[in-house]
């Protein structure tokens, strides 16, 4: 029979074992995720140093991580305020596209959304089915058909021929209805009983309830809309209507290439992203792990 201190000894070495052995994990997995962060930091510190240096340097050495004081300056930030260019107008295009591309994305998609998750009607499996199948779908083969209707339909070089074949996305559909079907069904329950209307009960019980998922499509639609290039690129023909990634592209030509802009200006594009995910990343990372798990 082993004594109450050699009982009391293993149960300690075995605890000790164990924590030595979860501090072990830890480590490793600060380790790897601090080279992870560092790996993705890089490339956007790489492209910050350059910002400060001529564009023929950029040519002559590419992308690199020296910091050369002798030819750091202010020149292109400068140049990119007030000079004469039309990166500006490119600028606001993409961030009033972005902003109603998104608002209307996520207003559509949620009501549909909603109505997969929250209603039977008949049909509504082949439905859905239909809008999981349109994700298989990749956007190259739906590219000519699609900008063949937008020609008949006049809408060559506006707005409306960005957002309107984009507005019901079945991704963000998805993303919601998985999210709903998570809420208790009394909730709606409660607000029919209480006279409340249909539409009363997804503005004012379910809406407040979505506004992790809300924030988490937000996100990734921005960054979606803000990147886009090649279906704007088909749309728009005239240069003043540009976006930001069209315009920035017209800035490598056969004839001359505008580095000095080109870096700082792609440089101060991902500023915008950034102010997305910071207003909106305290619920990023709930409604991500909320949408993955329900339903």
């Amino acid at each position: 029979m082993r004594t109450a201190e050699e009982k009391l000894t293993e149960y300690v070495s075995a605890d000790v074992r164990k924590k030595s052995k979860i501090s072990a994990v830890s480590v490793f997995l600060v380790a790897f995720f601090t080279l992870m962060c560092l790996v993705t930091i890089m490339p956007i510190y790489a492209n910050f140093i350059a910002t400060f240096k001529p564009g023929k340097e950029l040519i002559q050495h590419g992308l690199n991580l020296k910091i050369q004081p002798d030819i750091m300056s202010l020149k292109q930030w400068i140049f990119l305020f007030t000079g004469n260019h039309q990166y500006w107008p490119w600028f606001w295009n993409s961030l009033g596209l972005t902003l109603v591309q998104v608002v209307c994305v996520l207003f559509v998609s949620a009501f549909v959304g909603y109505g997969f998750a929250c209603y039977d009607f008949k049909g509504k499996n082949a439905l859905f089915l239909c809008v999981l199948l349109t994700m298989m779908v990749p956007f190259e083969i739906l590219m000519l058909p699609l900008y063949r209707e937008i020609i008949a339909l006049k809408m060559v070089n506006t707005w409306r021929a960005i957002i309107l074949p984009g507005l019901a996305n079945a991704s963000t559909i998805f993303f919601f209805r998985q999210f709903l079907t998570g809420i208790p069904k009394e909730i709606i329950d409660a607000g029919r009983v209480d006279g409340c209307s249909e539409y009363g009960i997804y503005f004012k019980l379910i809406l407040p309830v979505m506004k992790p998922a809300i924030a988490a499509m937000a996100i990734l639609q921005g960054m979606g809309s803000w990147n886009n290039l090649l279906w704007p690129l088909l749309v728009f023909r005239e240069a003043k209507k540009f976006t930001l990634p069209i315009g920035l592209n017209t800035l490598l030509t056969p004839y001359g290439n505008n580095y000095d802009l080109l870096i700082v200006g792609a440089f101060f594009s991902i500023v915008p992203l950034f102010i997305l995910y910071a207003a909106f990343q305290r619920f990023f990372v709930e409604g991500m792990t909320t949408g993955s798990v329900k339903g």
